[in-house]
């Protein structure tokens, strides 16, 4: 990027997302598959960059959540395995099939559609069944009265012809929580799934190649439950191992001091006036706000990094810039850089601050944020 572009950018370093792959992959039992997540863009790096590390490092598949991102990636040149976690209507089918897709399978009536598509077509479309053990969003029902119409209908569908069924999985809903009462409740969705696969062998014989249940929280914190593929989203961008791992962010998001200006005690800042100057304050203006990606919520409680010292954040953030504290930071001048988040300033800080989780921080920096890649 032009040095005279720069205003607001995110830096991704490749070489992060690299060690975080072979992080995650020495901690995995022989043989169990690497599904790396790059669904929403790659959670914000880049879903075609990552995809092709991913592929050039030996990963054996990749999550999106629709058509449309799959499509990127085989238009980008993307040629390993990739399943497509959310809802492709009917119609593409044909769309799928063409393109060496995997499409999950919710339930039986959508199983019963791709069948009569595929039957049409004269093809075969492969397919991963989901099962609901308790997220209570996609996925077929099993759970307490339901256990035996569910495993049923499992069955059913693998019976319909030109359908593929190569895997089976579920979805933790609180594998990264630490409480005993999140413990529990993600033990007994993995029991929970078990019974569902030891019951569908037992009264069908059907053994699913791929069995695949382990999020990010569950690679860290239940390694039983890794079986044949794990499927790492926010560990392969360097977040949610506490330590574990050795895990190093890759996106620092950047962006620079615009202006510098003295107010004096008593100047409001910014819409709303939610802030007021009990000094006499240096006040840097930072070219980013929340059309950035920057949560609005996070307003007067986090502070950036700039110059190695904090600068805490003035007023409300607005749309394409905001203000930061730089009393106490006299080596700041306009162009200084200020690090958003990244490795000298934890995104865990701003997330907290914002109310939210560091995906959502990582999802929400714009398109109008150019991607600086490091060590390609």
């Amino acid at each position: 990027m032009d040095d005279l572009m720069k205003r607001t950018w995110a830096e991704i370093d490749l070489d992060a997302i690299r060690h975080n792959y072979h992080a995650i992959r020495g901690v995995l039992p022989e043989g169990c598959r690497f599904l790396g997540v790059v669904k929403a863009d790659a959670y914000g790096h880049g879903a075609l960059r990552v995809s092709k590390l991913l592929q050039d490092e030996g990963a054996d598949y990749l999550a999106v959540s629709c058509l449309d991102e799959a499509m990127e990636l085989r238009r980008g040149g993307i040629t390993m395995p990739v399943l497509i976690l959310g809802h492709t209507p009917k119609e593409y089918t044909g769309m799928l099939i063409q393109n060496d897709l995997t499409q999950t399978a919710t339930c039986l009536a959508k199983a019963v559609e791709y069948s009569e598509e595929a039957v049409r077509l004269g093809k075969t479309l492969k397919l991963h069944i989901k099962l609901d053990t308790g997220m209570s969003r996609l996925g077929y029902l099993c759970e307490g009265e339901l256990f035996e119409e569910g495993v049923q209908n499992i069955i059913t569908s693998c019976g319909l012809p030109n359908l593929d069924f190569e895997g089976f999985y579920t979805h933790f809903a609180v594998s990264d929580e630490p409480d005993e009462e999140s413990q529990a409740y993600t033990r007994e969705q993995f029991r929970l799934f078990t019974a569902v696969l030891d019951a569908v062998e037992a009264r069908a014989g059907i053994r699913f190649p791929i069995r695949h249940c382990a999020n990010s929280g569950a690679v860290v914190s239940y390694p039983e439950t890794a079986m044949d593929m794990v499927r790492p989203g926010l560990l392969l961008y360097g977040y949610g191992d506490g330590g574990k791992l050795g895990l190093r962010p890759a996106m620092r998001l950047v962006t620079t001091v615009s202006t510098i200006k003295y107010h004096e005690a008593g100047t409001c800042v910014s819409y709303g006036r939610r802030f007021m100057t009990e000094r006499r304050t240096r006040m840097g203006v930072l070219a980013a706000g929340y059309a950035d990606g920057l949560p609005r919520l996070s307003s007067n409680r986090c502070s950036y990094r700039i110059e190695g010292k904090d600068a805490p954040q003035l007023g409300t953030i607005c749309m394409d810039m905001c203000m930061v504290d730089l009393t106490d930071i006299p080596e700041a001048e306009v162009g200084s850089e200020a690090e958003i988040f990244g490795p000298n300033n934890d995104i865990q800080a701003i997330s907290d601050a914002a109310q939210t989780i560091p995906y959502e921080l990582l999802c929400s920096v714009t398109k109008r944020v150019p991607r600086v890649y490091r060590n390609e």
